[in-house]
């Protein structure tokens, strides 16, 4: 029996159940909530806890016996349906493979800013890279916000430190390797080849490379669209190592969907290679499409046979970018051209200036008496 004015009762089992209010469904009828205890004064001391956190907005105290984990499972099926496949196969993965067997086990509320900074500590301990490290604690930002909202006022605050990363200047290919490499691609060109000619001459990534199909060329416009990636990403269908899959889906952001115009050497290459099969891959000619893996392991092939050493796909944009800049290219149209979101990330990542130029530049200082 309830004591008088109050909702406890002692259960067949032995433990005494306090009841609250909690709120009212849409139909007006009120909606309880159960609080137990071994002892009447428990019970009644845990119900009185979370009507004060009711009046007050902080979530009742048996709200935070989760771990971590739980909160690091709820914010990757929050996240799944709002990003890309292939983002979320990342986050997926640097969950599994470093904050949950590290933090996982944790309270929120025993997380801490120095608890934070010692898992920075061992990955970088570990030999990641620094932009890996910053990558897995970006999602652990993502992740305590998400868990913040769910325990307000229930979290201290937790402070992440990024390690810098130091900055590196890119591969870019010189204008003698670069006419070596020219030279090699246009003996015995087949489509492969010339489509990492195409995008020494576009600046294309080699995942819109990949996607691209002639339908995505004008040749009466002189342009290309560019409006798909190609990735090799995780099946999260079929379990175990090894199994991936193939996706051709948006790029990497809104402005890479973008017109790329085609100067008199590349629309004579495309105009000499085109099918005139809409369907087709450029890569291949044919409606079968080349991978990005596959693509990768013909250019190391080709680079070698070429004597460079160092060039990787990514090398070949950033060629593309600098031979713009030493040809006098206005910014902002070489940054569309890239399809990057502004002028700035250009500038600091892919205009690596040589030391012609700048020795161009400084004869310059001639002019006005310097």
């Amino acid at each position: 029996m309830a004591r008088k004015g109050e909702n406890i009762y002692k259960r067949k089992d032995g433990r005494w159940e306090a009841r609250y209010v909690k709120g009212r469904e849409l139909s007006g009828k009120l909606k309880y909530g159960s609080c137990y205890g071994r002892t009447y004064r428990e019970a009644r001391e845990k119900a009185a806890r979370c009507k004060a956190a009711l009046l007050t907005g902080a979530p009742p105290a048996a709200e935070g016996r989760h771990r971590f984990a739980y909160y690091c499972g709820e914010w990757l099926r929050a996240e799944r349906g709002r990003v890309k496949e292939s983002t979320f196969i990342k986050y997926d993965s640097v969950m599994t493979k470093h904050i949950l067997p590290k933090l996982g086990g944790c309270f929120p509320q025993g997380l801490s800013t120095a608890l934070a900074e010692r898992f920075k500590e061992e990955l970088l301990g570990e030999g990641l890279s620094v932009k890996t490290v910053r990558d897995i604690l970006t999602v652990l930002r993502s992740v305590l916000r998400y868990t913040e909202k769910q325990l307000p006022g229930a979290l201290p605050a937790v402070e992440m430190i990024f390690p810098r990363e130091p900055k590196r200047e890119a591969r870019v290919l010189t204008q003698e390797e670069q006419r070596r490499l020219v030279s090699f691609l246009r003996t015995d060109m087949d489509a492969c080849k010339f489509g990492v000619l195409l995008a020494l001459l576009t600046g294309l990534r080699i995942g819109e490379l990949c996607a691209l199909r002639w339908e995505d060329v004008s040749l009466g416009d002189r342009m290309i669209r560019v409006g798909s990636t190609m990735q090799r990403i995780r099946d999260l269908d079929h379990a175990g190592p090894g199994k991936t899959k193939i996706v051709i889906g948006s790029p990497k952001s809104g402005t890479s969907v973008r017109m790329i115009p085609l100067n008199d050497s590349a629309a004579g290459l495309c105009g000499r290679f085109d099918p005139h099969c809409p369907a087709a891959f450029l890569l291949t000619g044919t409606e079968r499409f080349m991978e990005p893996r596959l693509v990768q392991k013909r250019l190391a092939k080709y680079t070698k046979e070429c004597g460079l050493e160092g060039v990787h796909f990514h090398t070949i944009r950033h060629t593309f970018a600098t031979r713009c800049v030493e040809a006098g290219f206005e910014l902002k149209s070489l940054s569309e051209i890239l399809g990057h979101a502004n002028t700035s990330i250009t500038l600091d990542r892919y205009v690596h200036s040589s030391l012609e130029l700048k020795r161009e530049n400084m004869d310059k200082l001639s002019a006005v008496g310097l």
